[in-house]
C-alpha cells in the first residue's frame, strides 16, 4: 500500500509540473498576442494565422485597394512561404518606411505593411507596432521550423533518393539505346551505308563510315550523361540548405557564358549586317573585274597597248586590291578591334610578316615585273643561267621549266629578272629559229662541193623549212682543216634536240655518199695507199 501511495504521489507531481509548464508557456504566447490584440480597438479586426490557425495579430485597416480582410490573407500567405524557406535568416527581417508607412520586409519583398490606422485602432505608434509584429512573425517562423525540422529532413532524404534514382535510370536507359542503336546499324548496313565518293575519288567507303557513324553514336551517348549528370548536381545541391549555393555557382558556370555569347551576338548583329553588306557589294565588283578580263584574255575586247595574257595577272592584282579594301573597310566592324589586345597582335603580326616575307615580296614584284615584260609564255622554249627547257608554271614567286631529260627547275623569280634569259620559241614561230652546227674539212675538199652537201643533208632533215634556205658559213680557216658552219631555219624550237640529232646524221650520211671525209677529230693523212676514214656504205 505504501509502495502504491507513493506511486500515486509521484504521478500528481509529474502531472502538476506539466501543467505549470503548459500554462506559462501558454501566457507567455497570450501575452504576446495580447500585447498585439490591445482593447481599444474601434474597427472590426481580421486575423494573421500561422500554421496551426493560431492567431499571430489583427489587421483592421484597409490599405489602397486591399481591404483588412484581404491584407490578412495575403500576409498570412506571405508569413506561409517564409517559414518554409529552410535558408531563412532574423536578421534579414527587418523595418522600413516607405510612403508614410512601416513595412516589415525580408529582403526586398514586402510581408506586411503598418499603416498610421492600424497603429491608431492597436493604440500604439506607428514603428512600435511594426516592430511588435516583426518580432511575432520571427518568433513563430523559428517555432515553425523547429517542429517541422525532422520532417524537412526527411522529406529531403526522399526527394535525394528519388532524383538519384532517376538519374540512374535515364543513364541505364540512355546506355541501352545507344546499344540498340548499334545493333540496328549494323543490322542495316548494308542498305544504309555505301561508298562515299565522287568523280571517281572516295572520301569515305563503307567500313569507314559505320566506325564513323559508331563514333558519332558513342559521343552524342557522352554529350547526354554529362548533359544529364550537369543537371543533376544543381538538383541535388538544392535539396539541402546548406548546399544550395553550391547549385547556383553550378548552374552560372555554363548558363552565365552562354547568356553572355547570345547577348553579345545580338549586340554585334548591326555589325554583322554591315559587313555582310561589305562582303556581298565586293563579291560582286570582283565578278565585274572578272568578266572584264576574261574578256580581254579571250580577245573578244581589245584595249590599245593591253597585251592579252596580261589580263588574268592583272586581274588578280586587282583582285587582290579589292579584297584587301573590303579588309579595311570590315576592320571596325570586328568583335574586340578597339581593344589594345587586338591592336598589339596585329602590329605584331605585321611586323612579323614584313621580317619573315622580304625573299617571297621580292620575289612577288619581280614576278609582277616579268608579268609586264613578257619575255616569255607557258609553253616556250628557254634558257635561264644554265637550265634550258619549256615554260610549264608562271606564279608570282616562281618560274618551273621541264628540261629535255623531263625534269622539272624551280626557279625563283628573283633569279629570272636579274638574269638573262633567251627565248628560243619567240621568233620561231614567226620566221624560225636558227639551228647551227660546224663541221671541219680538210683543204682538199672544195668548199662549193662542202657546201652544197651540208645545205642537202640540211634541207633532207625533218621540220626544217626550205624557206628561208639553210646557208653555210666558213668560220675559221685552221692549220689542217676549214671549219663549216651549217645553218637552217626551224618553227620547232621545243624539239631543238631531235632536229639536231636528225640533222647530224644526214650530214654524216650526205658526206660518205660524196666521199667527203670528216676530219673531227684530228687525223694526220698519209696518202701512201693506207684506207681512208670514210664509212663504208651498208
Amino acid at each position: 500500500m505504501k509502495y502504491t501511495r507513493s506511486t500515486f504521489w509521484i504521478l500528481v507531481g509529474l502531472v502538476s509540473f506539466f501543467l505549470f509548464s503548459f500554462t506559462i508557456a501558454f501566457g507567455q504566447n497570450s501575452t504576446l498576442t495580447s500585447e498585439i490584440i490591445s482593447d481599444t480597438l474601434t474597427l472590426p479586426g481580421y486575423p494573421v494565422y500561422g500554421s496551426n490557425q493560431d492567431t499571430l495579430f489583427l489587421v483592421y485597416s484597409r490599405l489602397g485597394s486591399l481591404k483588412a480582410e484581404d491584407r490578412a490573407a495575403r500576409v498570412t500567405q506571405r508569413i506561409y512561404e517564409l517559414a518554409r524557406n529552410d535558408r531563412y535568416n532574423s536578421d534579414s527581417l527587418k523595418l522600413e518606411e516607405i510612403e508614410g508607412t512601416m513595412d516589415v520586409l525580408y529582403g526586398d519583398q514586402i510581408i506586411v505593411s503598418i499603416s498610421s490606422l492600424d497603429a491608431k485602432n492597436y493604440g500604439a505608434g506607428v514603428e512600435e507596432l511594426a516592430l511588435r509584429c516583426r518580432n511575432r512573425i520571427d518568433q513563430y517562423i523559428l517555432e515553425y521550423q523547429k517542429e517541422n525540422q525532422a520532417e524537412a529532413w526527411l522529406l529531403r532524404i526522399v526527394m535525394t533518393l528519388a532524383a538519384l534514382l532517376s538519374a540512374i535510370l535515364i543513364f541505364y536507359l540512355v546506355g541501352k539505346g545507344t546499344k540498340k542503336l548499334e545493333g540496328w546499324i549494323r543490322r542495316k548496313e548494308k542498305v544504309i551505308f555505301k561508298d562515299l565518293s565522287y568523280k571517281g575519288y572516295t572520301f569515305l567507303n563503307k567500313d569507314q563510315e559505320i566506325i564513323l557513324a559508331t563514333k558519332v553514336l558513342h559521343f552524342f551517348k557522352w554529350v547526354l550523361i554529362f548533359f544529364f549528370l550537369y543537371l543533376l548536381l544543381p538538383i541535388l545541391f538544392s535539396i539541402f540548405p546548406f548546399s544550395r549555393d553550391w547549385s547556383e555557382i553550378i548552374l552560372n558556370l555554363v548558363l552565365d557564358p552562354v547568356k553572355d555569347g547570345i547577348r553579345a551576338i545580338w549586340d554585334y548583329l548591326p555589325n554583322l549586317f554591315s559587313i555582310l553588306v561589305i562582303v556581298i557589294f565586293v563579291n560582286y565588283l570582283i565578278r565585274f573585274v572578272r568578266f572584264v578580263f576574261k574578256e580581254i584574255q579571250d580577245e573578244k575586247l581589245n584595249i590599245s597597248g593591253f597585251h592579252p595574257d596580261w589580263a588574268m595577272p592583272t586581274y588578280n592584282i586587282a583582285r587582290f586590291l579589292l579584297l584587301a579594301f573590303m579588309l579595311v573597310l570590315i576592320f571596325p566592324y570586328l568583335p574586340g578591334s578597339d581593344s589594345v589586345v587586338f591592336k598589339g597582335v596585329s602590329v605584331f603580326l605585321g611586323i612579323l610578316f614584313s621580317l619573315g616575307s622580304s625573299s617571297a615580296i621580292t620575289n612577288m614584284i619581280a614576278g609582277l615585273v616579268i608579268t609586264y615584260m613578257r619575255p616569255f609564255k607557258l609553253g616556250d622554249r628557254i634558257k635561264i643561267a644554265d637550265a634550258t627547257g619549256d615554260v610549264i608554271e608562271k606564279t608570282l614567286l616562281v618560274t618551273r621549266i621541264r628540261t629535255t631529260k623531263n625534269e622539272i627547275i624551280t626557279i625563283p623569280n628573283s633569279s629570272v629578272l636579274s638574269g638573262n634569259t633567251v627565248n628560243y620559241s619567240l621568233q620561231a614561230e614567226k620566221e624560225g629559229l636558227i639551228l647551227h652546227t660546224t663541221i671541219t674539212l680538210g683543204y682538199d675538199i672544195p668548199w662549193p662541193k662542202v657546201h652544197k652537201v651540208l645545205i642537202d643533208a640540211a634541207i633532207a632533215t625533218e621540220h626544217v623549212m626550205t624557206e628561208p634556205k639553210p646557208f653555210v658559213l666558213q668560220t675559221s680557216l685552221d692549220d689542217f682543216y676549214v671549219s663549216y658552219q651549217l645553218n637552217a631555219y626551224t618553227k620547232m624550237a621545243n624539239i631543238q634536240a631531235k632536229v639536231y640529232s636528225e640533222l647530224h646524221q644526214n650530214i654524216q650520211d650526205f658526206c660518205r655518199d660524196n666521199d667527203i671525209e670528216i676530219m673531227s677529230p684530228h687525223y694526220r693523212a698519209n696518202r701512201d695507199g693506207s684506207d681512208s676514214t670514210i664509212p663504208s656504205k651498208e
